[in-house]
């Protein structure tokens, strides 16, 4: 009873905010505005997204994107250096960035009435940056020594970063966001300002603001401050598409590292690329039919069943701007081999090829989908980030309400269909992480490990 009583608040809880209301506009310097009313607290976030990141980048200059992202908080001519973060700290306030494959993205937390201050500081670092060399040399060793923490000197990110290059030959998806150290070595002032004057324009832009504001009022603040700019002529990146894939492909990763680690991908595709519209929320409700929770096939299974892995889990992103990956990965338990793990996670894989999920178990995985979706609606930050990410990918941010209605139209067959129709030997990269001795008394220096690296 409990539980359909907290469902019940939920769905509730999400219709009211489904009411919501977005408003959107475009600024004749192409710039686009997303306003989405939340009268809940008297605060407004507010996200300048631009639609570049590390997908964009080619061979050279990988890393640009992220090095560029702390360059913005170095100031123009109107803000030295370090004035855009004492400014927005003195209007009480909370501020930071990062970048991912697809976008980088900015961001502010105020009282509703200091809308105006960040418009004003994001409009000025929108083209008046002022690339000096004296910081991008301090921000280029800062970037490298997040390198070697966040990658070089933490193995199971050095493991994926090796596997996403092998997996991918011709895709720009395999560019890893922080770039490989050689790039991040020999880059130049010069290549920031070439990739700043490039993308760095408001009709590459998408400003969303969500809070306790009135959208007319918001886009007479973004007329005053985001107007004026000139916009760039902007050409869009070459498709880069990854030929097929005709075999399973394996790579090795020896590093100083206490366990043993696997990681395997079968390609697949996203919403932007599907041909079925229906097949990327049947790979969500797949990879959290074996990792969505404690209940979980993976974790059921192999952590606290059979006792073989001490960790295994499941992930796949429908929201990517190019076809991407259905993970799986796993560390084995004391006494079993890699092979072991693997042998078990393909089984998982066979299962679902071989018999539809049960009506029951498909039911609780696509209700903790939901709730899930409905509690990080809470954060006004979050409904911001769902409209920037979609609209930065080339999507309608009107996806994002409809996620919820098609993730419970999911069925146990197309489930299976997707299962089978992706999970195959053809399209999958294994990679395994063998480890190799410590020095006495040394850990990995451990750092968060994500998809964007913040400022």
């Amino acid at each position: 009873m409990r539980s359909l009583l907290t469902l019940f608040l939920l769905l509730g809880s999400q219709l009211a905010l489904a009411a919501a209301v977005v408003t959107e506009y475009q600024l004749d310097n192409g710039l686009k505005l997303v306003v989405k009313e939340d009268h809940r607290a008297p605060v407004v976030v507010s996200q300048v997204w631009y639609k570049v990141g590390a997908s964009y980048e080619h061979d050279g200059i990988t890393g640009v994107s992220h090095v560029l992202e702390h360059m913005m908080f170095k100031g123009t001519d109107a803000h030295p250096p370090g004035e855009f973060s004492r400014i927005i700290s003195e209007n009480g306030g909370s501020e930071n960035a990062f970048t991912s494959k697809d976008y980088t993205a900015y961001f502010q937390r105020l009282e509703k009435s200091r809308l105006a201050v960040s418009f004003e500081l994001e409009a000025d670092r929108m083209r008046n940056l002022h690339l000096q060399d004296k910081e991008f040399q301090k921000e280029i060793n800062v970037v490298m020594e997040e390198r070697r923490l966040r990658t070089d000197d933490k193995p199971t990110a050095l493991t994926y970063e090796q596997f996403m290059a092998s997996a991918f030959v011709s895709s720009s998806v395999r560019i890893p966001t922080i770039g490989w150290m050689n790039d991040l070595e020999n880059m130049e002032l010069a290549d920031l300002q070439r990739w700043y004057q490039r993308w760095y324009a408001p009709n590459n832009a998408i400003v969303v603001v969500v809070g306790d504001v009135e959208p007319e009022a918001v886009l007479k603040l973004a007329q005053k401050y985001f107007g004026p700019l000139k916009p760039e002529e902007i050409v869009p990146p070459k498709p880069r598409l990854e030929p097929p894939q005709s075999g399973k492909r394996y790579v090795t990763v020896q590093a100083p590292a206490e366990v043993p680690y696997t990681i395997m991908g079968y390609k697949t595709p996203v919403l932007k690329t599907a041909t079925e519209d229906w097949e990327p929320y049947a790979l969500e409700v797949l990879a959290n039919i074996l990792d969505g929770g404690d209940s979980a096939r993976l974790t059921r299974e192999l952590v606290r069943g059979s006792q073989i892995a001490t960790s295994a889990g499941a992930g796949y992103d429908l929201y990517d701007r190019q076809e991407g990956l259905f993970l799986l990965d796993a560390t084995p338990a004391d006494g079993h081999s890699i092979a072991d793990v693997q042998q078990a996670l393909f089984e998982q894989v066979q299962l679902l090829k071989d018999k539809p999920v049960e009506i029951e178990e498909l039911e609780r995985i696509k209700t903790s989908v939901v709730a899930s979706d409905v509690y990080e609606q809470d954060s006004a930050f979050y409904q911001g980030m769902k409209v920037g990410q979609l609209e930065a990918i080339g999507l309608d941010w009107k996806l994002a309400d409809v996620y919820v209605e098609r993730i419970k139209a999911v069925t146990a067959e197309q489930v299976q269909a997707v299962a089978k129709k992706y999970l195959v030997e053809e399209s999958l990269t294994i990679a395994e992480l063998d480890p190799l001795p410590m020095q006495a008394g040394s850990k990995p220096r451990v750092a968060a490990n994500g998809g964007g690296h913040g400022h």
